[in-house]
């Protein structure tokens, strides 16, 4: 437990799947810290765990993939939350096809842009991914579900320590 305990557990952000491809390897995984950060440009910051296998193909490729989550995704988040791709093939699970620069792109989730990656900062024990949206989904067509949150996660085990 930390000192900002009571403040972060009132947090309860959007989830996320973050997929990048570098070469022939694929990987995708669930994420929690994104966030628009410019308007003009437009940009958005992702931030990746060191510890995943998501966050070593990204530092060698140049997008990534932000897909917004929405309740009915859970077994989705669960399989990019609790598996790690250092055992398990994500994407033989799931259809996708090849977006820009080779980032995947999930079938199952209308939600989502793909973004160039323009810079690497580190802090802690994650590191953010500054990102230039180069590709957005088509327009979502009537009105979306209920977005899937951080505390319908919680009893998720993570595939690699936070």
């Amino acid at each position: 437990m930390t000192d900002l305990d009571p403040f972060t557990d009132v947090l309860d952000g959007p989830m996320y799947v973050v997929t990048t491809a570098s070469g022939a390897t694929r990987a995708g995984c669930l994420v929690g810290f994104v966030s628009q950060c410019s308007i003009d440009p437009p940009r958005f910051a992702v931030w990746l765990s060191i510890a995943n296998h998501t966050y070593r193909v990204a530092s060698e490729a140049e997008y990534l993939t932000v897909h917004l989550l929405h309740q009915g995704d859970r077994a989705l988040a669960a399989l990019f939350g609790e598996e790690t791709g250092d055992r398990v093939d994500k994407f033989a699970r799931v259809a996708w096809r090849r977006g820009h620069g080779g980032s995947p792109v999930l079938q199952q989730l209308p939600v989502w842009f793909t973004g160039r990656i323009e810079r690497r900062v580190e802090g802690g024990d994650h590191v953010c991914f500054l990102l230039e949206p180069v590709a957005v989904c088509p327009p979502y067509e009537g009105e979306p579900p209920p977005l899937l949150r951080l505390s319908e996660l919680t009893d998720l085990d993570p595939g690699h320590p936070a």
